[in-house]
C-alpha cells in the first residue's frame, strides 16, 4: 500500500486482505500448485466461503450489493496484494475474466440477464468466459472478425470459431463478440451476446496447451466452435452494434487490473529472489547475493517495480476522476511497460534460483508459463506502443 495513494478506507481494509493471504493461502500454496484445478477447488471453496464471511468478497462491487465499493485506485492496491499468490484473486471472486464480465453486465445487461447470469456470478456460484479472439484473424486488429450472429425469428444464430477463451472449461456462459451488422462502419459491426455453455452448438473443442500445459477449469484457455448456436434476442448485452465500444470500456479498467496483478507477482518474485540470494551458499564461504550480477538484478528490479506501481496507481486515480477514455494513452503506456517488467523480474528470479526456479517447488515456473502472454493478450506490446506514439505525434502536427 502506497501512503500517498491510500484513502482512509483502504488503510482500514488493506490489512485484512494481507492477513488473510498470509494465513489462509500462502501456507496452502505449494499443495494447491501441485493439484489439478478441480481438485484445488475443494480447498479453495473453503477459503472462498471464509472470505465471504469476513466481508472481503468482491471488494470492487458497490456497497448496495453488500460489498466494499472500492474505487479503482483502492482496488488496484488490494489487487496487488491478492496477486502475491496465484490463487488470491480467485478466492476473493476478483479473477479474470469474471471480474470484467461482472462489471460489464452490472452496467449494461438487462434486468432479466442480470437476474439470470450476473447475480449468481457475483455470488461465485458460477463462472463465465469472454469469447472474442479468433485464430483466423490477427487479434491486434479487432475489426477483423469472422464470427457472425444473424437474426432468425426471435433468436440470434451464431456461427464462428474462437480461441483463447479463458476459463471456458466449466464456465456457465460466454460473452461472445460477433458481427451482427456486417454492412455498418467497422467499429459498429459487432455486438456482445450471452451464450450459455450448455446451448446446442456451443462446442468446446479443447483446452489449448500453453507451453505444454492445457490446464483445466479456471486455469485454462479454450478453443470453441459455434455452430448454428441459437440464443434469444434478449441475450444481447447493451445495444446492437456497440460491441467494440463495450469491449474498450471493459478492457480499459481490465488493463489496470492486469497491471496491478503483475506488480503483485513481481513483488513476490522479488522477495523470493532476494531470499535466495541471501541464503544460497556458493560453497566458498560466500552467498549468491555477494555476486555483482545478482546485486544488479536486485537493484534494477526494485527500481522498475516501484516505477511501475506509481505509474499504474496514477493512471487508476485519473481513471476514477475522468473515466477510461480520458486516460487511454496512460492505459496503453502501463500495459506494455508493466508487462515487460513482469517478464524481466520473473526471468531474473528464476535465474537466481537456478534449477530450483524451473520446478514447481516455487510459484515462479507457474507464473512464467501463465504470464508470458502478458505481452500479447489485451493488445500486444507493439500495438500499444504504436497507438501511443501516434497520439503523441499528433501534438507535433506530424502525419506518421
Amino acid at each position: 500500500m502506497v501512503d500517498i495513494f491510500a484513502s482512509d478506507r483502504l488503510q482500514k481494509v488493506f490489512p485484512a486482505f494481507k492477513l488473510f493471504i498470509e494465513q489462509e493461502l500462502l501456507p496452502e500454496e505449494k499443495k494447491l500448485l501441485s493439484l489439478p484445478f478441480y481438485e484445488a477447488t475443494k480447498i479453495l471453496d473453503i477459503k472462498r466461503n471464509k472470505a465471504r464471511e469476513l466481508g472481503l468478497w468482491a471488494p470492487y462491487l458497490p456497497e448496495s450489493e453488500g460489498c466494499m465499493g472500492l474505487t479503482m485506485l483502492e482496488f488496484a492496491q488490494v489487487s496487488e496484494q491478492m496477486a502475491t499468490t496465484p490463487f488470491g484473486h480467485y478466492v476473493f471472486n476478483c479473477q479474470a475474466p469474471d471480474i470484467g464480465n461482472i462489471e460489464l453486465l452490472h452496467k449494461h445487461a438487462s434486468a432479466v440477464l442480470q437476474e439470470q447470469f450476473l447475480k449468481p456470478l457475483m455470488k461465485g456460484e458460477i463462472r463465465s468466459c469472454f469469447s472474442m479472439t479468433e485464430p483466423e484473424f490477427a487479434g491486434s486488429n479487432p475489426v477483423q472478425m469472422g464470427t457472425m450472429a444473424k437474426i432468425e425469428g426471435n433468436e440470434w444464430v451464431i456461427d464462428g470459431h474462437k480461441w483463447f477463451t479463458t476459463a471456458a472449461d466449466g464456465a456457465s456462459f460466454a460473452v461472445v463478440m460477433a458481427v451482427t451488422h456486417p454492412d455498418a462502419p467497422p467499429y459498429e459491426r459487432a455486438s456482445m451476446i450471452i451464450v450459455p455453455t450448455d446451448t446446442p452448438g456451443f462446442n468446446l473443442v479443447r483446452n489449448i496447451p500453453i507451453m505444454g500445459e492445457a490446464g483445466e477449469g479456471h486455469h485454462s484457455h479454450a478453443e470453441i466452435r459455434y455452430t448454428n448456436c441459437r440464443v434469444p434476442l434478449t441475450n444481447l448485452v447493451g445495444k446492437a452494434g456497440t460491441g467494440f465500444q463495450l469491449a474498450q470500456e471493459r478492457l480499459g479498467p481490465g488493463r489496470i487490473h492486469h497491471c496491478m496483478r503483475w506488480i503483485g507477482i513481481c513483488e513476490r518474485a522479488f522477495d523470493l529472489m532476494c531470499r535466495r540470494a541471501a541464503e544460497r551458499d556458493m560453497g566458498d564461504g560466500s552467498k549468491l547475493g555477494s555476486k555483482q550480477t545478482i546485486q544488479n538484478w536486485i537493484a534494477e528490479s526494485r527500481a522498475e517495480i516501484n516505477a511501475a506501481r506509481y505509474m499504474v496507481l496514477h493512471t487508476a486515480m485519473q481513471l476514477d476522476k475522468q473515466g477510461a477514455k480520458a486516460v487511454r494513452n496512460e492505459i496503453s503506456t502501463i500495459k506494455f511497460f508493466v508487462a515487460d517488467i513482469l517478464q524481466k523480474v520473473l526471468d531474473r528470479a528464476i535465474q537466481t534460483h537456478g534449477a530450483l526456479g524451473l520446478t514447481e517447488d516455487t510459484p515462479l515456473s507457474f507464473w512464467y508459463r501463465h504470464e508470458r502472454g502478458a505481452r500479447i493478450y489485451d493488445g500486444p506490446d507493439e500495438v500499444h506502443k504504436s497507438a501511443l506514439a501516434r497520439s503523441i505525434l499528433k501534438k507535433y502536427v506530424v502525419n506518421p
